[in-house]
């Protein structure tokens, strides 16, 4: 089949944090894509707020640069397991994977799921081993464990003979030995070049073009980004719509783009291997084929896993909403679910049965609360149930998500990490001593037992533990798991909190207002020590004498509130919780708020049939 050797297609693919878009920044300065005085911002593809903040890479997106007058398109792709939906998107637009693998790490569960997608994918693997100016660094067995990786993957005898770089991409060096690094990155451009396929198509077959994400723009609104596999799109030209009902449509292509640099710029025509953006048709969505009007022949579509976890979310229902955002009602809250499905695969929205509130369904926590946080910051006001578990029935019986979990912590943990995941119903699979003071252990664990795991667990080792986690399959019910062992301190009425009434109620646990915070009946202030629920008033005023005190005391006894983030809050709350979302406060509370509505509950619950 004819190639076209002008162009590679190529997806940088790594675990959370070894460095792939600090690599890719590296790739485009040394292509000339930024004039030399130019001001860059670190991580330029990293252009969500979120994204920078949390230092990781959400959405996959595409750069092209060009090398010895061949344009390599390359896909930066997230590390994280939640958003896999955004791997596997990417690797229908790729010839050959740039595995990026941490010199100290080494290939951690992220790597495996990326690494097992791109096998079954037949694409080719250049292995680039980062960050190898680290005084922990192992290049060595680095490369002996990725080999292991692909063996355990059932890898075929082309994909496991693949080339290995060694780069530090901080400072855009890269060599083919760990001791030899060149100053430039010419190594991995050449090798990329050499070992990753041209794109080939099939000459004379009829236009065939695979909707791989969405954009949206200002001036022209929704772009299909697209991979032409065969044929030729042209701008203006009629084709035909094959869309994920089955149905074929006629459409237009009003506008054509292809990337160069971080740019899209216009385009007459995009051939075939080209990754191009094209405007016209405004109900596209993710799968679906662009073709020929007189011969249309739909691409097949890729598989997404299936999500994992679930929340229910809602308009916000407690007695403070509506102060702090300006989109408060369920219509407004649907359109925005709506919007997010259609740009978003490995998302689901379900509805429930309250018209006000959906299930949305995702792969995991993180996922989840990236999704609530991003609309919490375009003004919405939520209600956010507790993560749960999507469950399978398989051959009559329930089957629940389970996860590889990997844990690196000092050995002086083993006891406490191996405890906490025993509780949790985790199988050991293997542990590994580096002999450097530090262990590795792999479970696998039901997915249910990881939600508020985290925060324990960092807890227990003092902040020094690292974990991570993929998913692994379904397994029959593992039965009850242990959940939080302690209480919630329940507000009983509305008011202002006083520095009276929190001196005596932070004897009872941890706290979450400060004085002169609003609070209202249901609201959870804190958390009770004891395993139940306690309903308290913070509000309370102390009683006036005539006697003169010194207040210098008290003011140094209170301690300062817990501040949850919102991942920490959907991992603290129980069936019974939720948490209350707006631009400006994460609260927790009773999904019931009244009292006597939860003492009817709990009776109705404790009552036989």
């Amino acid at each position: 089949m004819p190639s076209r050797d002008d162009i590679r297609n190529v997806a940088i693919v790594a675990h959370v944090d070894h460095g792939k878009t600090t690599l890719v920044d590296a790739m485009l300065w040394q292509s000339g894509v930024f004039r030399a005085n130019q001001e860059v911002a670190e991580r330029v593809m990293d252009s969500m707020d979120l994204e920078r903040e949390k230092g990781i890479t959400i959405l996959a997106k595409n750069t092209a640069v060009r090398w010895q007058g061949v344009k390599v398109n390359i896909v930066d792709t997230p590390g994280h397991a939640d958003f896999g939906g955004e791997v596997e998107r990417a690797l229908t637009m790729v010839d050959g994977v740039l595995l990026l693998v941490d010199a100290s790490e080494g290939p951690l569960p992220q790597t495996r799921f990326v690494l097992r997608k791109a096998l079954e994918a037949r694409l080719p693997v250049v292995l680039v081993v980062n960050k190898i100016d680290r005084g922990d660094a192992r290049p060595a067995e680095v490369v002996h464990e990725v080999e292991e990786l692909f063996l355990d993957l059932d890898a075929d005898e082309h994909q496991v003979g693949f080339p290995i770089l060694f780069a530090n991409a901080r400072t855009g060096e890269c060599g083919r030995a760990p001791d030899a690094l060149e100053p430039t990155l010419a190594p991995l451009f050449e090798t990329l070049l050499e070992h990753v396929p041209a794109p080939w198509f099939d000459e004379g077959a009829p236009l065939q073009a695979l909707v791989t994400n969405l954009d949206a723009s200002p001036y022209v609104g929704r772009l299909a980004l697209c991979r032409v596999r065969n044929g030729e799109l042209r701008r203006g030209d009629p084709v035909a719509w094959c869309r994920s009902d089955g149905s074929i449509e006629r459409a237009k292509i009003a506008e054509l783009y292809v990337t160069e640099a971080l740019d899209r710029v216009e385009a007459d025509r995009a051939g075939p291997g080209e990754i191009c953006a094209v405007a016209g048709i405004p109900e596209i969505t993710i799968g679906e084929t662009l073709a020929d009007p007189d011969d249309p022949h739909p691409l097949p579509v890729t598989r997404v896993d299936e999500p994992s976890l679930s929340v229910t979310v809602g308009i916000n229902t407690a007695p403070l909403s509506g102060q702090d955002g300006s989109k408060v009602t369920a219509r407004l809250l649907k359109s925005r679910l709506d919007q997010e499905v259609v740009g978003n695969v490995a998302i689901r929205v379900l509805d429930t049965e309250r018209p006000e509130m959906w299930e949305v369904q995702g792969r995991g926590e993180l996922q989840l609360a990236i999704l609530v946080e991003v609309m919490r910051r375009e003004g919405f006001e939520l209600t956010v149930g507790k993560p749960q578990v999507v469950i399978r029935m398989i051959d009559g019986k329930t089957h629940e998500p389970m996860e590889r979990v990997a844990i690196d912590a000092p050995e002086e943990y083993l006891g406490v990490a191996s405890q906490l995941l025993a509780l949790r119903k985790g199988r050991m699979e293997q542990m590994v001593n580096h002999g450097t003071g530090w262990i590795r252990m792999e479970y696998v664990v039901p997915a249910r037992g990881l939600i508020g795991f985290r925060t324990e667990f960092m807890t227990e080792t003092r902040g020094t533990g690292q974990l991570h986690h993929v998913f692994e399959g379904y397994e029959p019910w593992h039965g009850e798991l242990r959940t939080r062992p302690t209480g919630s301190l329940v507000a009983d009425r509305r008011g202002q909190t006083t520095q009276f009434a929190l001196l005596n109620l932070q004897e009872r646990g941890l706290l979450f207002v400060s004085p002169g915070e609003e609070v209202y009946e249901g609201m959870i202030v804190g958390e009770n020590v004891r395993a139940d629920d306690m309903d308290v008033n913070p509000t309370k005023e102390k009683k006036l004498s005539n006697v003169r005190q010194s207040t210098a005391e008290e003011l140094v006894r209170l301690i300062p509130k817990t501040q949850l983030s919102l991942e920490q809050a959907l991992e603290f709350i129980r069936e019974d919780e939720s948490v209350e979302v707006t631009p400006k406060n994460v609260r927790l509370r009773k999904v019931l708020l009244s009292q006597q509505q939860r003492v009817r509950a709990g009776r109705r619950a404790r009552s036989p049939g």
